[in-house]
């Protein structure tokens, strides 16, 4: 290309690189831009006259930046891979400038990052803003990739010491409606109230006009003047955190992450939103019509909500019961499912004692009359088959026919829980007020009710961390098999104990036979359960192997406990243990049949692929029902591919995120937290499991985290479901930041005689793997004892 100028107003496209294409729109958006001009094609020759005589009616000092083509695009932004020349006077400076901006493009640092294919340069020429203050503006968070958020970092003068790190910036975060979330700003902020305005005004609608996310430079001169400098598309974003966000039923509802973030930690696919948060919402629904809480079943979900690929449940829709049921009051169900008062909650209308007399009797028969049902599940089940064919059709009409078995499996639960919730929280209530009447503490009363319901027998998931225990005793038993055990990788270990001859590989094959289908995340249908899972497993029992080997003495037994005096406690504490052990006996059977979903899912991911309708089989789990049925039949998929393959690089950035416990409104991450529940280094929870210990933190944040655990130290966790209950054989006591006392950590931590407190909120946050503390399981209470 010939070199030559370019008025900002001539640039209609990007073949004069990404720079000048940008400059052009922001003038023609009307936004503040400095004078200048574009040098097309230039090289390393002299520059022909017309571009010196261009150069010399700028009248000051000026800016030469590059504008290569492929740069501060859609795809690549090259950010400071080409030269950029500040102060340019002269036009001796000036040809320097534009000839070092061509050497740039072939430069060891342009290739490594864009490759070895030439591309063709062009400079922008801008006269120099005389700058109070400089920086940078994205419209979406680019460490996060929420699209919610703004940010703005801001330096004193020149923003150059901004983009090659001698400065430190002010840093702000704004909401979508304005508001700065964080504020890290000096002595003397850069930048006034005003000011953010601005920029944030105007950013915003550069990236309304671009109809994506922006990354924008801008300057505020001396008489205080916004100029544009620079915009791109922000290039390193995953696809949208919300696209696959559920309704907001009402812009006043509660949400919470309590309890049902127990069932499912963390950020899920979509396919497990559509299938397993689908069969919650149902079994959810469907109990709220039996209460004659609502009508019938509606849809969209009611009950559950989806939002940056996180579960919530929505508590003002749960008040119904509440407010229309005898002996329940919205203190009650708050302290039931997130174990406080949740303040934000307001009661719904209360209805005639005739109507609540008849919903009572109507749940309170519906809870207590699910023996049967629970009787039936295995049978059913058993029964359904997973897809083996090749007919991708059938397979989905087949999943689909599994996901209505699924419904009915988790509503069986729900009634089992429930069951279970009116056990425990009647006889905590007794306790809690015998409690205040004899002069003592309420947490007290709530120790108390935690030691009686470890003496519920038969619990699944104690009885399953028994049997695996037993497994690796027969492996710690042998000392050359505990050799290759704790050698050898862990999915080699698994896969190779499997196919042992000896104890515990026939120990092992029983386990899996019985139990492979529990893991981390069960819901999960990407997630694999245990029998899929040998580097999950492995790592688990290696570091139970090593813990046993290391021990002085046998496992400890289950905690005995002594058979209350009272008749009536005698009775409430039967009838929690009763309900505790139904309810892990039912979550089992829903996991059992998630488990049969995922593989059958799986199976069809693999078909897919294997028909070039997918590039990989993985990608099924980031389509929902409805989309699966188009991947099959539609004769083009590719906008839908592309859209997966986004949710799936959005995945990560979802599982990062943190929520409060409760929301009202759409629930939001959590920008920075805060400390509220911490004095003078003691943590206040809920009691789960009596007795006290003291030792070392391990701070798990998940599943992988925990592998690094070791014998007798204090594991503290946002939350635990039965995948991580191997583990409590090798801990001193358990800490989490939500749960409660029916929680399947807490009903494990019981059976095991492990200190518990739960529902503290904080602890991943204040505390940190090396702390020493004492966890106090009687009183619900974590001192920190000496900090790392």
């Amino acid at each position: 290309m010939r070199t030559t100028t370019i008025e900002f107003d001539d640039v209609v496209d990007d073949r004069f690189g990404g720079k000048a294409w940008g400059l052009a729109e922001l003038t023609r958006l009307g936004h503040s831009v400095p004078t200048g001009f574009v040098v097309t094609g230039v090289s390393q020759s002299s520059l022909p006259d017309e571009v010196t005589e261009r150069f010399a009616r700028m009248q000051g000092p000026v800016a030469v930046r590059s504008s290569a083509t492929g740069e501060d695009g859609a795809e690549h932004s090259f950010a400071g891979q080409y030269d950029t020349v500040l102060g340019v006077v002269t036009p001796e400076d000036f040809a320097a400038a534009v000839g070092r901006c061509a050497v740039s493009a072939g430069s060891d640092r342009a290739t490594a990052y864009g490759g070895a294919d030439p591309v063709e340069m062009h400079v922008v020429v801008q006269r120099m803003v005389d700058a109070r203050a400089a920086g940078v503006v994205f419209t979406a968070d680019p460490t996060t990739g929420r699209r919610d958020l703004l940010v703005i970092d801001a330096i004193a003068g020149l923003g150059e010491a901004l983009v090659d790190g001698s400065a430190v910036s002010d840093h702000l975060v704004l909401t979508s409606d304005g508001t700065q979330a964080v504020r890290d700003v000096g002595e003397i902020p850069v930048l006034s109230d005003d000011e953010v305005a601005q920029i944030r005004a105007g950013a915003l609608q550069a990236a309304a006009h671009w109809g994506r996310p922006m990354d924008l430079e801008w300057a505020v001169d001396q008489a205080g003047r916004l100029w544009w400098l620079q915009a791109r598309p922000v290039t390193t974003l995953p696809g949208d955190l919300n696209e696959m966000d559920t309704p907001v039923t009402g812009a006043t509802d509660v949400y919470t992450r309590c309890n049902i973030g127990e069932m499912m930690p963390g950020a899920f696919c979509p396919l497990t939103a559509s299938v397993s948060g689908h069969a919650i919402d149902y079994a959810m629904q469907m109990t709220q019509v039996v209460a004659r809480a609502q009508p019938r079943y509606e849809t969209p979900w009611r009950q559950v909500g989806y939002f940056y690929g996180h579960m919530f449940l929505n508590m003002t829709e749960g008040t119904g019961l509440s407010s229309g049921i005898l002996g329940n009051s919205l203190e009650q169900f708050s302290m039931s499912i997130c174990g406080r008062v949740v303040d934000e909650l307001e009661p719904k209308p209360p209805k005639p004692f005739a109507d609540k007399l008849v919903n009572t009797v109507r749940l309170t028969s519906h809870a207590l009359s699910a023996g049967p049902a629970i009787r039936r599940l295995g049978q059913q089940i058993a029964a359904y088959p997973i897809p083996t064919g090749r007919d991708a059709e059938e397979i989905l009409r087949q999943l689909e026919s599994g996901v209505e078995l699924y419904c009915h499996v988790t509503l069986v639960h729900v009634r089992s829980s429930s069951r279970a919730a009116v056990g425990a929280n009647v006889l905590e209530s007794y306790l809690v007020r015998q409690a205040v009447k004899d002069g003592r503490d309420e947490s007290e009363g709530q120790a108390e009710a935690a030691r009686l319901m470890a003496g519920a027998s038969d619990v699944e998931s104690a009885l399953m961390v028994e049997e695996l225990h037993q497994v690796v005793r027969k492996v710690a038993a042998d000392d050359t098999a505990t050799g290759w055990f704790l050698a050898e990788a862990p999915a080699q270990v698994l896969t190779r104990l499997r196919s042992e001859p000896g104890p515990g590989g026939v120990a092992l094959r029983e386990f899996l036979i019985r139990h492979g289908h529990r893991g981390y995340r069960e819901l999960c249908m990407r997630d694999p359960a245990w029998a899929q899972d040998a580097e999950g497993l492995g790592s688990m029992m290696q570091a139970m192997v090593q813990s046993a080997r290391d021990s002085t003495g046998e496992q400890p037994p289950r905690r005995r406990v002594d058979v209350p005096a009272s008749r009536t406690v005698r009775l409430l504490a039967r009838l929690a243990q009763g309900g505790a052990r139904g309810r892990e006996e039912t979550k089992s059977k829903m996991a059992s049949m998630a488990h049969r979903l995922k593989l059958g899912y799986h199976h069809l991911g693999e078909v897919l692929a294997a028909s070039g309708r997918l590039p990989d089989a993985d990608l099924v789990f980031f389509f929902d029902r409805a989309e699966l049925r188009r991947v099959v039949g539609d004769a083009d998929v590719a906008e839908l591919v592309h859209r997966a393959r986004q949710r799936r690089e959005a995945l990560a950035f979802q599982q990062a995120l943190e929520f409060d416990d409760v929301s009202v409104g759409r629930p939001a991450p959590i920008l920075s937290r805060a400390p509220g529940t911490i004095t003078d280094d003691e943590i206040l929870g809920r009691p789960a499991s009596r007795g006290i210990a003291e030792g070392v933190v391990r701070v798990a944040k998940s599943i992988q985290d925990a592998r690094d655990v070791q014998r007798g130290e204090i594991l503290v966790a946002p939350v635990t479901d039965v995948g991580w209950t191997p583990y409590f054989t090798v801990i001193a006591a358990l800490v989490t930041d939500i749960g409660s006392s029916v929680s399947h950590g807490a009903v494990v931590a019981r059976e095991y005689g492990l200190p518990c407190v739960v529902n503290t909120l904080v602890a991943t946050q204040v505390l940190k793997t090396g702390d020493r503390v004492r966890v106090d399981g009687d009183r619900g209470l974590v001192t920190r004892l000496e900090s790392n």
